[in-house]
């Protein structure tokens, strides 16, 4: 056996993996149970689905999740590159010791505290919490995340390709967006991604910072548990678990993509 594979670090690996994903995988399998009770399996069924589809309160509840999900990381993607950028370009400046801070601090603090915190800065601003102060926490929660991920790419990048395309007539502007963008454009979308899947599946914050008729898919999903888990309540997990394993390996297999790929100019 190879230095470092011993039997203990095997079994250690192996038991630690399950205790993490084999409630997961439990919780899929049981969202096909024909049996109305969620411990005991009656058979396979796609019932739990249907009736999850006609549940108009979860449905709501997915329709804000997703909605959410796509204002947030969108707004997340294009402040998180600026703040990329600033930090890669701009070199020293005043003020970059807490720029840098103020940008990375919602991923370290517990979420707990940054819930409370925007939703303290929203009654203090008179915001009436809803839709919008929910996708403004979550673009807060996400940024910092696409901006590590546009950085590692920017910092790798070779300016040679936009000093080149100026020295041939193109403005810094146009240079940006005909040369370095394309080229950083797979980390971004691997940070979009990411901020995505991070919106998705945020309960807490959400908790905080929402309101009448923006209430999210986790926080339906655990009110209702509190009362007892039922089947469309697997179901409904199941497909949150779906796509958030989507999004995460997609963002994954874009950025490895990303780092594989020579850099050419975009003609």
């Amino acid at each position: 056996m190879r230095r470092g594979l011993s039997p203990f670090n095997v079994t250690s690996l192996v038991a630690g993996i399950a205790f993490l994903y084999l409630p997961i995988v439990f919780l899929v399998v049981y969202s096909f149970n024909a049996s109305r009770l969620v411990t005991v399996w009656g058979g396979f069924s796609t019932r739990w689905y249907g009736e999850l589809f006609r549940n108009e309160a979860l449905m709501e509840a997915a329709w804000v999740t997703l909605r959410v999900a796509v204002v947030s990381s969108l707004a997340a993607t294009v402040l998180g590159t600026l703040a990329a950028l600033a930090l890669v370009r701009w070199g020293r400046f005043r003020g970059r010791t807490l720029f840098t801070g103020m940008v990375y601090a919602p991923m370290v603090m517990p979420e707990v505290i940054t819930g409370l915190s925007l939703l303290l800065l929203f009654v203090a601003l008179g915001l009436d919490r809803g839709f919008w102060t929910v996708a403004i926490a979550h673009t807060t929660l996400t940024m910092c995340f696409v901006t590590i991920v546009v950085q590692a790419r920017l910092v790798s990048f070779d300016r040679s390709l936009e000093e080149a395309a100026v020295d041939l007539g193109a403005t810094p502007v146009r240079a940006f967006f005909s040369v370095t963008l394309p080229l950083i454009a797979p980390a971004i979308a691997a940070g979009f991604l990411l901020a995505f899947t991070l919106s998705l599946d945020d309960l807490v914050i959400a908790s905080f910072t929402s309101g009448p008729g923006a209430t999210t898919l986790p926080m339906r999903i655990y009110g209702q548990v509190r009362l007892g888990v039922t089947p469309e309540i697997n179901a409904a997990s199941a497909m949150l678990v779906g796509m958030v394993a989507v999004g995460v390996i997609a963002a994954t297999l874009i950025s490895k993509r990303a780092a594989l790929r020579p850099e050419r100019p975009a003609h």
